[in-house]
């Protein structure tokens, strides 16, 4: 049994045992409750193998990259936009791609309520970006349980973060009638559909050929349509979400820079500081601690 730890950028946090013992007492949060919780980003040579079982239920979301997992003997490939949840109680093994790792939301949870977000087939379940999809608030929810358990174990904190992660299960499990609540006006225009394309993969490295493709136009084409009404080419403006969510992050988040930079899909820490200047007029050191008021 063994795990490559160290990924640059990640984030983990492991609930202490007096703390998980809390929760299975507690008459709300025994229901269903994180035990572990994390993001690996370019998880190069992550691998798992459990031959004696856990009482956990495991799930990990891959948004960028490929891995695979084996259960009851048989393997099954995960590509990115793709879930799965693996049943508490059986060996099982994943890891990431060797020539493409990925990068993955994961947490550990249990309760009596856990054993009914598992599907009744071991296949991975997919979520695509369309025009009423909900990644991005999706992947918001996974991190404000995450930033409220690190912030505190105070029973309101812990109350409040399987409140979240129930919605966060609930809105990956019925996917589709997440997506349907709140989405009754569906706009066809092709620039309109490029803005959500981009705000739902601000954490991912896409190119100017697979914005192009989702569009269904060739990139001259989207790229002149786009700039006409933005003033400037998608991938430009994917920057500048980029370098928008990443000041929120630094006002908001106890996150590192160098965290900050691979959640949102820079490899280059470097890169991504010379971008961050160039957008805000100062580089994100010194916005960290720049006043706000």
């Amino acid at each position: 049994m063994r795990i490559k730890s160290g990924f640059k950028g990640e984030r983990s946090l492991v609930l202490p045992k007096v703390i998980l013992d809390i929760m299975d007492k507690d008459p709300l949060s025994q229901i269903l409750h994180v035990t572990d919780i994390g993001y690996y980003p370019k998880a190069r040579h992550h691998y798992r193998r459990r031959e004696t079982p856990i009482d956990q239920y495991i799930f990990i979301y891959c948004i960028e990259g490929r891995g695979w997992y084996e259960i009851d003997g048989i393997r099954y490939d995960v590509e990115e936009n793709q879930y799965f949840i693996l049943p508490a109680g059986m060996p099982h093994t994943y890891a990431a791609s060797e020539d493409s790792p990925w990068t993955i939301y994961w947490a550990h949870f249990r309760g009596s309520y856990a054993k009914y977000f598992v599907a009744s087939d071991h296949n991975p379940q997919t979520i695509a970006p369309s025009m009423d999809s909900g990644i991005f608030n999706r992947i918001n929810l996974f991190e404000e349980v995450l930033n409220t358990l690190n912030d505190s174990f105070a029973i309101e904190n812990i109350r409040y973060a399987v409140s979240l992660f129930h919605h966060f299960l609930e809105s990956i499990r019925y996917f589709r009638l997440y997506r349907k609540v709140g989405n009754t006006k569906h706009d066809s225009d092709v620039v309109e559909c490029t803005l959500h394309f981009l705000n739902e993969n601000m954490e991912k490295h896409i190119t100017l050929g697979e914005i192009a493709d989702y569009s269904g136009f060739s990139s001259s084409y989207l790229s002149a349509m786009f700039k006409k009404r933005t003033g400037c080419s998608p991938l430009t403006y994917l920057n500048i979400l980029k370098i928008k969510r990443a000041c929120e992050l630094i006002d908001n988040t106890d996150m590192k820079i160098n965290q900050i930079s691979y959640k949102l899909g820079f490899n280059d820490p470097f890169y991504f500081s010379r971008l961050f200047t160039k957008i805000m007029g100062k580089s994100p050191t010194q916005y960290k601690h720049t006043p706000k008021v």
